[in-house]
């Protein structure tokens, strides 16, 4: 069975989206306009199949390829309950890693100079030839999952829905400024290129007119975190506000067990970076059982509304398990965008904040200009970011 499921899955989502569009087109007069939409994702078949289509994993689904797998499979179910008016899909799947038919030679092709939507989960090499050939052709790019800009510039048809760093500095720090502007800030790191940037991003956003709106102090920790050095910088009468300015997660381990610790004598706030959520030491259960660790998503779903159910049910039906983080990234990218360019084929990035077409999530995306000097956006971003709370195992929406 699970030699044969990874085929069938695809060529199943392949031929379900083909067939959508000629069963409305039939039932329908005059001829419905169709959306031509590519779904791109490392899928990794020719690694993961041999030249004569046996795949060559025994012990089922390999990891790696596992996150690309259930993006699709939310799209497919997304697509397969996708309500649209007066308008056809025809959705491609295409793997970023095939070495038979790599992107590059595709755009070179002109195979999908056709399509009026880009959208999946890649990054590196692949998220920079698609987000250059969108400029190219004016076709509207979502980026699925990669939570960086990739480099690029006077980009307008690039939407980041995973944001990037700078977008999750800029909202701790913008929390901080409205809410904890007279407490006593500190911003805790090690040595290391992501912790400059880190610190780089909040010394920009602090230093705008050239002097500092907020007083940041800055602490350095070698190799071991010690709760004695931090204890030397709290006032045990003000709450000290603490920004672990790591994506390490022995940083992130040591700088929580210091700040629990010391939280009993010390009011303390710990705010994390993006990643922390994902660290198995910080949700471990008992290890922080009252002090609460906080960091910074774009995604929060409760999974109670009812597409959520909609989702958990046909993944249930047809895969016979859960859905995944990205199976629901799938799922939203169907429903969401893709309804959007059939409702706004000819004005599209003026309506990606649709309000009234949410999904799961709250997004607010922002056009964005690095050196703030061009008229035309680098990329648009989604600026939204929820405020999480790990305690004593579990993960809680804050505000």
């Amino acid at each position: 069975m699970k030699k044969l499921f990874f085929p069938v899955l695809f060529f199943l989502a392949a031929v379900f989206s083909l067939q959508m569009a000629t069963a409305q087109q039939a039932d329908s007069f005059p001829k419905l306009k169709t959306y031509r939409v590519g779904i791109f994702a490392p899928l990794y078949l020719d690694s993961v199949f041999s030249a004569a289509g046996n795949f060559r994993y025994t012990q089922g689904m390999p990891k790696f390829i596992t996150p690309a797998v259930d993006f699709i499979n939310g799209i497919q179910i997304g697509l397969d309950s996708l309500k649209l008016d007066n308008a056809n899909i025809e959705a491609y799947i295409y793997d970023t890693k095939s070495y038979t038919t790599p992107l590059q030679n595709l755009i070179k092709s002109k195979k999908l100079d056709s399509l009026d939507l880009i959208l999946g989960p890649v990054r590196d090499q692949e998220y920079r030839q698609l987000a250059d050939f969108a400029l190219a052709k004016n076709i509207p790019f979502i980026s699925a999952a990669y939570p960086n800009d990739g480099g690029i510039s006077s980009n307008p048809f690039v939407v980041i829905l995973n944001s990037t760093l700078r977008a999750h500095c800029e909202a701790i720090y913008s929390y901080i400024l409205q809410s904890h502007g007279t407490d006593k800030i500190y911003l805790c790191r090690k040595k290391g290129q992501q912790e400059e940037r880190v610190a780089g991003y909040f010394k920009s956003m602090n230093n705008q007119d050239g002097k500092p709106l907020l007083s940041i102090q800055t602490i350095n920790f070698d190799s071991t975190i010690s709760a004695e050095l931090l204890k030397k910088k709290l006032d045990s009468n003000r709450q000290s506000i603490i920004i672990g300015g790591s994506l390490d997660e022995s940083f992130a381990s040591g700088l929580a067990y210091a700040c629990n610790d010391l939280y009993q004598q010390y009011p303390i706030t710990l705010i994390g970076m993006p990643n922390w959520d994902a660290f198995k030491s910080l949700s471990k259960k008992d290890e922080f059982e009252e002090f609460p660790i906080y960091f910074t998503t774009p995604y929060y779903n409760s999974k109670s509304d009812g597409y959520s159910r909609m989702l958990i049910d046909g993944y249930k039906k047809k895969l016979k398990g859960n859905p995944s983080d990205m199976a629901f990234k799938g799922f939203e990218c169907a429903q969401l965008f893709i309804k959007l360019i059939s409702r706004y084929p000819n004005d599209f990035m003026s309506h990606i904040n649709d309000k009234s077409q949410k999904i799961f999530t709250e997004y607010n995306f922002k056009p964005v200009s690095i050196k703030g000097t061009s008229t035309i956006p680098d990329y648009f971003e989604n600026k939204h970011l929820y405020f999480m709370r790990i305690l004593n195992g579990n993960t809680y929406k804050a505000w």
